[in-house]
């Protein structure tokens, strides 16, 4: 399905009226300027606008890169871009009601988090074009044993497209990694803590062990893995995505459990394992995710082997274009290995140190994964 939203403005501006007295709440948006060609977007008034969940624009993950994708479109189109940081769940729903009273006509929602407030949003604003990242959208429609609505698959508004990530995919070669390095130590244990227990998270969590036990199998090793069972879906977790004492005390428990590859899974929790693993002072080392840590946070880089990438910032870009350019397409859009959406960062400065062989058995198992000869799933798979 295609949607055509060229000269709607009229439609935008009347539903901003109505919810400029409803948006007393959340953050007020900022204007972000850019310079760009002068051919501009094709949409007349088009108005991108970012609204991040509770870790802020500066988590140094998907937040971030998600803003910087918007960011790199906006300067190439010569537009300016409304950003919105919600502090809190309360935020939601108040800071995409400021977006449309702001006059937005493009936005995208950061995370599974605002899954329920862009749907609400989305219906009450059927010119408005929006995507959402990491989730589809899908929340009524098949129920729960509990009765409570759970999704079914189909996205629960005609005007937002999911971008969502087979994430399983490239977890599973940082996985076999992790694995490889803990063995080459002499450890031969890693583990996982996430942040909340919600698919994003998981489906990291979930690759992350079966690579582990690829490489086991493959090496005839004995590598134990922390944190995670993957046929229970039940491990660690922080139940924060904050970098706080409960997030470091269950990054320290992992380590107390003699891990020396640890994967934190949930944005800003990264920084906790960091101070964990400084203050216990044993060589572990960690993984990042969705981008690549040692790049965006260089005060960790001497701590991560490798991270487990997500490519959101080319994810947003794309969708801001085609929106842009009156290409709105509300087919949800997969990130694989195959198509580069997902994979594994250089492991920078441990690049040396790795096992010999490592890199060409991770590439043979990446050819593996996209010709479908090696199935890589997660019960969290898009």
């Amino acid at each position: 399905m295609t949607i055509s939203r060229t000269k709607k403005l009229v439609g935008v501006t009347a539903a901003a009226g109505i919810l400029l007295a409803l948006a007393g709440c959340g953050s007020a948006p900022d204007d972000t300027s850019s310079t760009g060609d002068a051919s501009g977007p094709k949409v007349e008034g088009f108005t991108p606008c970012i609204v991040s969940d509770d870790g802020g624009f500066n988590d140094k993950s998907f937040n971030q890169s998600a803003l910087e994708g918007m960011q790199k479109a906006a300067d190439e189109l010569g537009v300016k871009l409304k950003d919105v940081e919600s502090e809190s769940a309360n935020d939601y729903a108040p800071n995409l009601e400021n977006l449309v009273a702001e006059g937005c006509t493009f936005i995208i929602s950061v995370g599974f988090k605002l899954s329920a407030a862009t749907v609400e949003s989305a219906l009450a604003n059927p010119d408005i074009e929006y995507a959402i990242i990491d989730d589809r959208a899908d929340n009524t429609g098949a129920k729960n044993d509990d009765g409570t609505d759970t999704g079914d698959g189909k996205t629960d508004a005609p005007n937002i497209k999911p971008l969502l990530f087979d994430t399983v995919q490239a977890a599973y070669l940082g996985g076999y990694a992790a694995a490889a390095w803990s063995a080459q130590s002499g450890v031969n244990s890693v583990g996982t803590v996430g942040g909340i227990p919600i698919p994003p998270v998981t489906i990291f969590m979930d690759g992350f062990i079966d690579g582990v036990e690829k490489y086991n199998e493959d090496k005839g090793a004995t590598v134990a893995t922390y944190g995670w069972d993957v046929a229970g879906q039940t491990g660690q977790f922080t139940n924060n995505f904050e970098a706080n004492d409960d997030s470091k005390q269950a990054m320290q428990t992992a380590l107390d459990q003699g891990v020396d590859v640890l994967l934190p899974v949930g944005g800003p929790i990264y920084q906790s394992a960091a101070q964990a693993i400084r203050d216990t002072d044993n060589g572990a080392v960690m993984l990042g995710v969705d981008s690549d840590l040692a790049v965006s946070d260089p005060s960790v880089a001497d701590l991560v082997l490798v991270s487990i990438m997500k490519r959101i910032d080319t994810a947003v870009y794309d969708a801001t274009m085609a929106a842009a350019n009156d290409e709105f397409d509300v087919t949800p859009y997969i990130g694989t290995l195959e198509n580069e959406g997902v994979g594994l960062s250089s492991f920078h400065d441990f690049e040396s140190q790795l096992p010999k062989g490592l890199t060409d058995e991770l590439d043979a198992l990446k050819e593996q994964i996209i010709s479908g000869d090696l199935e890589v799933t997660s019960p969290s798979s898009p």
